[in-house]
């Protein structure tokens, strides 16, 4: 059972709106607590040498996913309008920003509740080396560079 971000009320799952101080609790985002410790490193043939940067699922939901940065900016949140789309109420509808400049990649927090954690480390933005683990909400993704680096 949750309780109304406003009031502290119990609610009863699948509601929607507080019945005490009538607050939309719908769709709220979700606190977590950060996987502690090392995520397990994906086996060199699960990514191909010249595949182009990529982040994939290791742990949470949609293990075995693939993003492929692909462009100078990517969205990531819940908003089904992200260009990384993690559909998990632990993810924010605008967590974070990926950016790709001068052959390398970023990634920032873009004021999420619950953070952007790099190898475990919270971050606001920090340039991303090929075998890191990124973490947004409850997915741990592992940061290939491609192209053989």
């Amino acid at each position: 059972m949750d309780n109304c971000p406003a009031c502290g009320s119990a609610l009863e799952p699948d509601v929607h709106d507080c019945p005490e101080c009538g607050v939309a609790v719908r769709e709220a985002t979700a606190s977590f607590e950060p996987v502690p410790g090392p995520m397990s490193v994906a086996a060199p043939h699960e990514t191909a040498e010249n595949d182009g940067p990529v982040l994939v699922v290791r742990k949470g939901p949609e293990i075995g996913e693939r993003f492929y940065l692909d462009r100078p900016r990517l969205t990531v949140g819940r908003d089904p309008g992200s260009d990384i789309f993690l559909n998990d109420i632990t993810v924010s509808r605008e967590h974070a920003v990926l950016t790709l400049a001068a052959g390398e990649v970023s990634v920032e927090d873009a004021g999420s509740l619950n953070g952007v954690y790099v190898n475990g480390a919270s971050v606001t933005r920090v340039v991303l080396n090929g075998g890191d683990s990124v973490q947004v909400g409850r997915f741990q993704m592992m940061f290939h560079t491609g192209g053989g680096k």
